[in-house]
């Protein structure tokens, strides 16, 4: 299993803040439609939220810059790269996945999606897609830093599996839900643990976690 460890933090009202404003301006300024906005359009905003919350989420666990901008800017086009990471003499381009769950307590066969076209897009710069998840807890919001695999693996079909548009998939809890795209599903004990250091581990909320079998 690749997945030794994750971790929480909490996330600030600041952070929230300062992802709602981006967000509250990208939804009046920028015209770019979503891909999910087809199905979802009545999403949007919530969409907008957790993705972008993810990015100033990670931005500041790395200390780097934080996103300027949330989606849909004409000029905004990043090609899956949300952020540069040098870490053991790797140069990583990093797109950000995040969704908002109702725990932090994971399985290990909890899945990460990735739609296809992320995957396999000709211009994509993508080298590591790292995985996020939110949740609240007694009205704090909690991030879980899942870790990271390379898009690479992804490829080769060394990891993931990809569903068809239109396949139905149940959750672990009996629930089910379509996919309106291809989509890749890999597998929570397949990611590569969080980067991590001595200044990540004194960060609000943090604690280390290991996935359930």
């Amino acid at each position: 299993m690749q997945n030794k460890f994750y971790f929480d933090i909490h996330v600030s009202q600041e952070q929230k803040d300062y992802t709602k404003k981006l967000v509250d301006y990208s939804l009046a300024h920028h015209p770019v439609a979503n891909i999910w906005d087809a199905k979802k359009k009545d999403k949007t905003q919530t969409l907008r939220l957790t993705g972008t919350l993810g990015e100033v989420v990670f931005a500041d666990l790395y200390g780097l810059p934080r996103p300027k901008r949330s989606f849909g800017a004409i000029d905004g086009q990043d090609y899956g790269k949300d952020f540069e990471i040098l870490a053991n003499g790797i140069l990583m381009n990093i797109d950000i996945k995040t969704m908002h769950r109702k725990t932090s307590v994971f399985y290990e066969n909890y899945v990460l999606n990735i739609p296809a076209r992320n995957i396999k897009r000709h211009d994509s710069i993508t080298d590591y897609y790292y995985c996020i998840s939110l949740h609240e807890h007694n009205k704090q919001t909690i991030a879980s830093i899942i870790g990271y695999i390379k898009k690479q693996d992804v490829v080769a079909g060394e990891i993931g599996i990809l569903y068809q548009k239109d396949t139905k998939r149940i959750r672990k809890d009996g629930t089910s839900f379509t996919f309106f795209e291809d989509t890749y599903e890999v597998f929570f004990k397949d990611i590569k643990s969080p980067l991590i250091n001595d200044r990540i581990r004194k960060l609000d909320g943090f604690l280390l976690k290991r996935l359930k079998s």
